[in-house]
């Protein structure tokens, strides 16, 4: 049963990808994955819904990857810059390989966000982790981890639709450290 529903998700992935959520029929997927409509329908009630289910693995994905930074013996500063990173590159690598899902993703904000808030509570888990151990080792000068977590978080969800853009995420790569000292250090100098 779960192979039949993987095929399907493939198919319609791709064929969202190719020619659009919006262009793509139900009977498309039940035509080239070569299983009838009944079958399709026994494992999603509309396209969207398959939308849906193809988002939620891809944040799994991005969960996965996410979760090992957290096993990783390093740091809490070099472990929050890779977990920056790790997640600003997958979560561009989950966008193109969708091909036209990107558009949709970003303009279906409301049904994203639902699926996306389990995985999220995850994220703000680690992070908080992460942060939690920065202030104990004293690595971060922060009064709650919980704030950080969250603000970090929306900070990155900020970052994904312009990250995703080639120029963008050519000037962020050169300029990693700068990123990084404005997050870690502020803007501001300190007269202590």
């Amino acid at each position: 049963m779960a192979k039949t529903k993987d095929i399907l998700i493939d198919v319609a992935r791709r064929l969202f990808a190719e020619k659009g959520m919006e262009n793509t029929t139900m009977n498309d997927i039940a035509n080239e994955s070569g299983k009838g409509r009944r079958t399709l329908y026994t494992y999603f009630n509309s396209k969207e819904d398959i939308y849906l289910t193809i988002i939620e693995k891809e944040l799994q994905y991005l969960y996965e990857k996410l979760f090992e930074i957290e096993k990783m013996d390093i740091a809490p500063d070099e472990k929050l810059k890779s977990y920056i990173f790790v997640r600003l590159n997958t979560f561009k690598e989950i966008i193109s390989r969708n091909g036209t899902i990107q558009a949709s993703f970003f303009q279906n904000a409301t049904e994203v966000e639902k699926v996306r808030r389990p995985i999220e509570k995850k994220e703000l888990r680690i992070l908080k982790k992460i942060f939690s151990d920065g202030i104990e080792q004293g690595v971060f000068r922060l009064q709650n981890a919980q704030w950080a977590a969250e603000i970090t978080l929306n900070m990155l969800k900020g970052l994904e639709k312009p990250y995703y853009k080639k120029r963008f995420y050519q000037q962020m790569q050169q300029r990693k450290d700068f990123f990084i000292d404005a997050l870690f250090n502020g803007f501001v100098i300190r007269k202590d």
